[in-house]
């Protein structure tokens, strides 16, 4: 079992700071070329994996090599990237079905109406390539070669390498260094997660509630795995969608 007790504590400010720091970039990275790629109707879905590819996982994985670097006096993660305990493989099997559902259904039912309110409320304003939902709207406009791009972008850096940095860098990283608010810790880490997705602010609430059981659970078992798992498979789910469509052209 790991030995977490001798971490360092962040202070809330720190630890807002760094959760919504690499949020800013990508929705930056996001706000500037999803216009050019919308004037070559090219959707914006895309232009949000290739900030994954150029802005998430260099910035959050850089980071915390960085202060292993610190740490180790060499680039490794080695006490960064912290709740790696062991867990039985029975409770892999019983726990991310069961939180997997949970997210599914929060993002397929209860958003249906959450989200839209949201959108209607407040976001109705913004330009329609902002609303990057709205590509499974306009599918059939993108030929075969822009769709297979996206579905492999999708797959790689939504699908396996984006959810495995974001769960090393908000799950291993920043959650156990806010242990001096013990059982709240938990609910900050999904608060601000669910803000530093500033390129779909109407979805915080449903967000907010998908991952409720998922991080508790990361906390209690103090196990990142888990989430990673969870977290890899919700966003490849949601590619089937473009795989059937391809497949079917």
């Amino acid at each position: 079992m790991e030995k977490n007790d001798d971490v360092e504590s962040h202070s809330i400010l720190r630890s807002i700071t760094l959760s919504l720091a690499p949020g800013f970039f990508i929705f930056l990275f996001f706000i500037l070329f999803a216009p050019i790629a919308n004037h070559y109707a090219l959707p914006s879905l895309l232009v949000l994996y290739v900030a994954f590819s150029l802005v998430l996982i260099p910035f959050e994985l850089g980071y915390l090599f960085l202060q292993g670097k610190k740490l180790n006096g060499y680039f490794s993660l080695k006490g960064i990237v912290l709740f790696k305990d062991h867990v039985p493989l029975w409770q892999y099997f019983v726990l991310v079905p069961v939180l997997l559902f949970w997210m599914g259904f929060c993002f397929v039912i209860i958003s249906a109406k959450i989200d839209r309110f949201f959108i209607d409320s407040f976001f109705g304003w913004l330009p329609y390539w902002f609303f990057i939902d709205n590509f499974s709207d306009t599918i059939t406009q993108y030929s075969k070669a822009v769709l297979i791009i996206i579905a492999i972008f999708g797959f790689v850096f939504n699908g396996l390498l984006g959810p495995i940095v974001e769960e090393m860098y908000f799950r291993g990283y920043l959650l156990p260094r806010l242990k001096q608010l013990r059982a709240w810790a938990p609910l900050l880490n999904i608060f601000l997660f669910s803000l530093y997705h500033l390129f779909s602010p109407w979805q915080n609430i449903t967000r907010i509630l998908a991952l409720l059981p998922l991080v508790y659970v990361v906390w209690w078992k103090r196990n990142i795995y888990i989430g990673m798992i969870v977290h890899c498979a919700l966003n490849t789910i949601g590619l089937i969608g473009i795989i059937n469509f391809i497949c079917k052209m």
